[in-house]
């Protein structure tokens, strides 16, 4: 349920634009009838290689994305990017969604689906292919996502300490 009702930038800090990935209604069945409340999954980025997700949860849906928006906030990772690009392919898994990512020549695009799409957009990487494996839930496969963009490394950083290794150094 990815809308664009819900795409907000806010100029207050750095330019981060936010986008909700999903939001979810969940019944809570009571004695007088049932009680609503909403999920809500938004991503932040900064267009330059930093970005967070957070699931927020409230009552309302607008206090349900000002939640998630916090808590994507305080939990942003920085990805080393190699032009507009991932620096090399990984693949990751949460639960059951698994995340293959791979990086593409310039001009390809963001080949990606769902919230592999809306992470990849908001932290700025231009061209990737991407595919979800497994579980197509949202909140899995951001997860998955975001963990296997902190897992990537740094070319240059990951080269130096391989060849200090090689060398001796410690």
């Amino acid at each position: 349920m990815a809308d664009n009702r819900y795409d907000r930038s806010d100029q207050g800090q750095d330019e981060l634009t936010e986008k909700v990935i999903y939001i979810n209604r969940v019944a809570k069945v009571v004695k007088g009838g049932r009680r609503f409340s909403f999920s809500a999954l938004v991503v932040v980025g900064d267009n330059h290689g930093s970005v967070g997700v957070g699931l927020g949860k409230a009552n309302e849906v607008p206090e349900a994305i000002r939640k998630g928006s916090t808590q994507a906030r305080r939990n942003m990772i920085k990805i080393p990017m190699r032009g507009g690009t991932i620096a090399h392919p990984v693949w990751t898994r949460f639960s059951a969604a698994r995340v293959m990512m791979k990086p593409a020549s310039h001009g390809t695009g963001v080949i990606a689906g769902g919230a592999v799409r809306a992470i990849m957009e908001a932290a700025g990487v231009t061209d990737v292919l991407a595919k979800t494996f497994g579980s197509r839930n949202p909140v899995n496969v951001s997860r998955a996502t975001i963990k296997g963009l902190s897992t990537l490394q740094d070319p240059t950083g990951a080269r130096e300490r391989r060849l200090a290794i090689a060398r001796g150094e410690q």
